[in-house]
């Protein structure tokens, strides 16, 4: 008895997903070493493993990690966006695999993997509400709740790409919100709360672009729930500022510095031709044969899918017509500057300018097109045979015309491979399947609908759904190999990186655009002058990313080692180690005289702005090392000769603060190879000083002759005020929600 009064439809379907999600992943929970399989290394290792690493260190060292030395010559760790310092569902992770013994490659993967789970939840619950009171409201969402969670979307390139998908997964909780908060005559309030903090996590997560996606999408769907329960506008505003505000200030610990960083990115030089790639036109084929344009389909949503979504479309289903408007601005924007869509929303849609990768719109199509589905599939169990008769048979000709193209398309891609393997061959077998899945989805749908109450025949048509979305995700090579998580990263610095990280006089760097490569510079605490982060400083990115063979950046950012197949460099060095890369034979130089991470100017060049210092660095009459070129005059006469006896000596180190030791007899301009940003501040001898823009992009600042301690300090305004702001937020939250929960559970009494 108890079994059954447990064994309810909702606990049901909740069971099936969660034994789906272990079958999906079950490679990567096995352990038995022979079967297990990892996320590829790419995006994945280089940019979220590495960059979590050091998160992990940080906070494993009780240190927050505002500033990373690292990676990119320097950057504001707390500014970068993938680095979600403060998410969450990370900060759980790190805390667990603290308890766990240490950081890992397969601590990530797991987080990865619950966000999956977590998706295909709060998917269900969505589509379960928007359906409730139907008797196949639990089929429709069980349906929606796996396509979202296995389509071509999510099992993409979101894995490999973890920012992408941990910001995409809170949408369907946050349209849950609005859709319980716009059920009744009046504007239920208590819920936007639920839609404030989806929304929230989601910008926490690190994907801006995905947020804006979703920002859009919610104020719409919002407008448009409004509008259908006739609320007045004041409500509609009301109700945007609520979810929006609430959201923004739980993120603006990380939201606050983000924009100030973006603001200092060579991102914003972006021009149009560059942020406008996306799919070309023809991957709308995708919808229907999988694997035949790119190397993912992420527009996929299975064949059972796509025919139920076009069932709720047809049939005018509630809700419908606004999430294939969705679907269809979001596969216009998609197309990039293929498309006239984009050129209009990117003129008159606040934030659509700072993003690049259009293709990322596939998100919202994936989750429109799954929310039809799940209607359509609850729609049917309701199917009357006799009195839907015509209609049976219009679904029945659709299908069948279907099959008919896929079987022409096969014919055709038959004829091809005949006359040339090699270009057709790899065409044959996706194409067959669409055929197989065609004539299937035909045969079980028809039968379906003969008895749609029938629970075996629901099952044997979400058996098809999982089957389809499963061959084309499941253990995709694109995205996982079939090695241990712990063969795809050796945590243990590559033999040269641990020569460079034995050199025990810091500061110091590398340029390790071989051997280190990606953001491993902070997982293996070697500061690099190199990185894969798409947030570049644009100072720095203009002198380190002009060119692979770099004397300029190499003497301006203190590289001490440099990693190249070069045998004879243009500057003075000796190879100290040689040994292989993923690209080859390396050899590793430790140059003869680099610059020292502190180094005292007595000569100074005056420019107008970092355009024309960059100009000036060309200037092959130029000594960097005794020449400091400046955006405004010092305050103090220098005398362009170095005395004999001056000396700045780096004695303490760390991420966000560092201490030099100066003595010089004459006035002087210290320049220091470490990034010019918002939020350092220095000081001499406990007095504040002014920081100059150097080189146009370092630091330097004024000494006037004699024995100084000057010290530099990261404690950005930025990330005080955010931390403020999230932290009322969260408070506001917890309180609101706890008194939300008590009033309900008091009602529910009486």
């Amino acid at each position: 008895m108890r079994l059954r009064r447990w064994a309810t439809p909702d606990v049901v379907a909740i069971i099936f997903l969660v034994a789906i999600w272990l079958l999906f992943f079950w490679r990567l929970f096995t352990p038995i070493e022979a079967d297990q399989a990892s996320v590829k290394k790419g995006d994945f290792s280089g940019q979220f493993v590495a960059f979590a690493a050091y998160q992990y260190q940080r906070f494993a060292a009780g240190e927050v990690p505002l500033w990373d030395p690292y990676n990119n010559g320097g950057l504001p760790f707390i500014g970068d966006t993938q680095a979600a310092v403060f998410y969450p569902p990370r900060l759980v992770t790190i805390g667990l695999s603290k308890l766990a013994g240490g950081w890992t490659y397969h601590a990530l993967e797991l987080e990865m993997t619950l966000h999956v789970l977590a998706c295909s939840l709060f998917m269900y619950l969505l589509v379960r509400r928007m359906t409730l009171g139907q008797s196949g409201s639990v089929f429709g969402a069980f349906i929606a709740a796996v396509i979202l969670s296995y389509g071509g979307f999510m099992q993409s390139y979101p894995p490999l790409q973890l920012a992408l998908l941990e910001a995409a997964i809170w949408l369907p909780l946050a349209v849950l919100g609005i859709h319980e908060a716009t059920r009744g005559e009046k504007m239920r309030w208590s819920w936007l709360l639920l839609t404030g903090l989806a929304f929230g996590l989601s910008w926490m997560a690190g994907h801006p672009q995905t947020s804006w996606f979703s920002t859009y999408l919610l104020t719409a769907y919002l407008i448009y729930r409004a509008y259908r329960q006739r609320y007045q506008w004041r409500a509609i505003v009301g109700g945007v500022m609520v979810f929006g505000i609430l959201g923004g200030a739980l993120a603006a610990v990380q939201l606050i510095p983000g924009l100030e960083y973006l603001t200092h990115t060579a991102r914003t030089g972006l021009t149009f031709e560059a942020k406008g790639n996306g799919f070309p036109i023809q991957d709308v084929v995708q919808f229907i044969f999988t694997n035949v344009i790119s190397q993912w389909s992420p527009l996929y949503v299975g064949i059972v899918g796509l025919v139920l979504a076009g069932i709720a479309l047809w049939r005018r289903l509630p809700e419908s017509v606004f999430w294939g408007i969705v679907a269809l601005i979001a596969l216009g924007l998609s197309f990039g500057k293929n498309s006239p869509i984009y050129a209009f929303f990117y003129n008159i849609l606040p934030g659509l300018r700072f993003f690049r990768g259009q293709e990322r719109g596939a998100f919202l199509i994936a989750f429109s097109l799954a929310t039809l589905a799940g209607i359509g599939a609850a729609h049917l169990i309701n199917w009357e045979k006799l009195q839907d008769f015509k209609a049976t048979r219009r679904i029945q000709q659709v299908l069948i015309g279907l099959i008919v193209l896929c079987g022409i398309v096969l014919a055709l891609v038959i004829v091809g491979w005949m006359g040339n393997h090699d270009t057709h061959g790899s065409y044959v077998q996706p194409v067959a399947l669409s055929l197989v899945l065609a004539g299937l989805t035909f045969a079980l749908l028809g039968w379906l609908l003969d008895a749609p109450k029938n629970t075996v025949r629901q099952a044997l048509l979400a058996a098809l759904l999982i089957f389809d979305l499963f061959t084309l995700s499941m253990d995709n090579h694109f995205n996982y190999d079939p090695i241990p998580p712990q063969k795809q990263l050796d945590f243990n610095p590559p033999t040269m990186v641990a020569t460079a990280k034995a050199d025990t006089d810091i500061p110091f760097r590398v340029d390790g655009y071989r051997v280190l490569n990606d953001n491993y510079g902070g997982l293996y605490n070697v500061a690099d002058m190199r990185g894969i982060s798409p947030l570049f400083l644009d100072g720095p990115n203009n002198i380190i990313n002009g060119s692979l063979i770099n004397p300029t950046a190499w003497e301006l950012f203190a590289v001490r080692y440099v990693y190249t197949d070069w045998e004879q460099m243009p500057i003075p060095s000796t190879i100290i180690a040689s040994g292989e890369d993923r690209y080859g034979k390396v050899n590793m130089h430790k140059l003869i005289d680099p610059r020292p991470f502190a180094n005292l100017v007595y000569d100074t060049r005056i420019v107008a702005n970092d355009a024309q210092a960059l100009a000036a660095l060309n200037d092959t009459n130029i000594q960097l090392r005794r020449t400091v070129i400046l955006e405004q005059s010092p305050s103090i006469m220098v005398s362009g000769d170095k005395p004999s006896d001056a000396t700045a000596v780096v004695t303490d180190f760390k991420p966000e603060t560092f201490t030099i030791s100066v003595n010089t007899s004459a006035n002087a301009i210290l320049s220091v190879a470490h990034p010019d940003y918002p939020g350092w501040a220095a000081s001499i001898d406990g007095s504040t000083t002014p920081i100059l823009r150097a080189y146009g992009a370092l630091a330097a600042v004024e000494v006037p002759a004699g024995e100084h301690i000057i010290t530099f300090k990261y404690d950005p305004l930025s990330y005080k005020l955010g931390a403020i702001v999230s932290l009322l937020a969260w408070i506001t939250v917890v309180v609101l929600g706890g008194i939300s929960l008590y009033r309900r559970k008091t009602h529910a009494q009486y």
